[in-house]
């Protein structure tokens, strides 16, 4: 067959170990046999990252921009293990979080579901995408440790230098102190990648934080979320049939348990940490949820939400056999291919995605799948497949569909 056009480029991040190893076999296999790929290739790997002084991570973010679609391998966040092993110069920061700032985006995750790996909440019969706010909070917190006896104030000074202070507390003992912020602009780009990302998946969107506790840092993203969709977003929510509301954290996390699926929930910054880490165990399998940047202005940038699996690239590079799930770094460049072809009017292109994912799905249904799944799948009698195995059973099952 001949091969599916592209018209515009997306960005190429390629990243770190096992990922690294199956994001080639991905395009050899699965994406380039089928499509004329264009891509702007940025090597996102730990080495490149060290050589640029990470530049490389901030001219793929711009390049993304510039694209409007980007496609990331999972990369290393380094700790002083990986400085010693990787001869860094420095520990540099985690490429996502780089990402995120220069894209203004939020983050949005979402179960992948197949037959034979069931959710732990039997009537989640519909993916939960959580809406991860991805600034400030605890991530950009000021923390110090008390000593001893003394007080505590937060102190804002304004450039007249007129002061205003609130009492944190007075202590009486040894004790700890945080201090957190957020942004006005931040928040908004949040809330409006969160209504856009509603209304492009079709799907109803709920927000939760604790304002009754909270009632100036919380009650702020509850405030401007409702002006922002009473001001730009009502109309088409009631137009599309989608509901937009919000709730109390705790109330949400009872309504969450109970519900079906199908929507969106958006949470503050750890909540969506601590949230999306549960709904993919709670899910089946955390190799099994796909991740997407939002930014407000259309730009989006797809990944796996898993890290480099490095144990099994310490076995692959003794030259072990591995067994390792490549669904999800699948369904990111399936997501990106989709996005391009939506974006540049390329329907085939965007089909192609969709029987890309249908394939993975059909496979691991069909009882060909990796060993974490063969694990724990209700299935009987599958056939558990190493890296390159089922990779190649995707391979087969969409020339088939094809």
């Amino acid at each position: 067959m001949e091969k599916i056009k592209m018209t515009t480029p997306l960005v190429e991040m390629d990243g770190d170990e096992m990922t690294r190893v199956i994001w080639q076999m991905i395009k050899d296999e699965l994406i380039c046999p089928f499509v004329d790929l264009k891509s702007e290739y940025y090597d996102l790997g730990l080495e490149c990252r060290n050589k640029t002084n990470d530049q490389v991570t901030v001219d793929s973010a711009e390049a993304t921009k510039k694209y409007g679609v980007a496609v990331k391998c999972a990369t290393i966040t380094p700790n002083a293990a990986r400085m010693t092993e990787y001869k860094l110069k420095e520990m540099w920061k985690s490429p996502n979080g780089t990402i995120r700032a220069i894209l203004d985006g939020t983050v949005f995750r979402a179960p992948i579901l197949v037959k034979g790996v069931e959710p732990y909440v039997k009537n989640w019969v519909k993916p939960i995408t959580i809406a991860r706010h991805a600034y400030g909070d605890v991530y950009k917190g000021a923390e110090i440790k008390i000593p001893g006896p003394g007080r505590v104030e937060l102190v804002y000074t304004a450039e007249d230098g007129t002061e205003t202070r609130e009492l944190v507390h007075d202590f009486e003992s040894a004790g700890i102190v945080q201090g957190m912020h957020n942004l006005a602009p931040s928040i908004e780009s949040f809330a409006r990648s969160c209504f856009n990302f509603a209304i492009d998946t079709k799907q109803d969107l709920w927000f939760a934080t604790k304002d009754t506790i909270s009632k100036k840092y919380d009650h702020t993203f509850k405030d401007i979320f409702q002006e922002i969709y009473d001001n730009e977003y009502k109309a088409k929510f009631e137009e599309l049939g989608l509901e937009y509301f919000y709730t109390l954290i705790d109330d949400a996390v009872a309504r969450v348990i109970r519900s079906n699926g199908g929507y969106i929930w958006a949470c503050k910054n750890y909540d969506g940490d601590v949230m999306s880490d549960m709904l993919a165990t709670a899910y089946g399998s955390l190799s099994m949820m796909t991740s997407v940047l939002v930014s407000p202005k259309g730009v989006y940038e797809y990944e796996a939400a898993h890290g480099t699996v490095q144990r099994h690239y310490y076995k692959h590079l003794k030259g072990e056999e591995t067994s390792t799930n490549s669904i999800a770094t699948i369904f990111a460049w399936t997501g990106a291919l989709r996005k391009r072809g939506e974006l540049d009017q390329l329907p085939e292109l965007s089909a192609f995605a969709d029987k890309l994912e249908k394939a993975c799905i059909d496979t691991v249904e069909s009882g060909k799948m990796t060993k974490d799944l063969a694990l724990i799948t209700t299935l009987k009698d599958v056939t558990p497949l190493n890296t390159e195995g089922f990779i190649q059973a995707v391979r087969e099952t969409l020339e088939a569909s094809l």
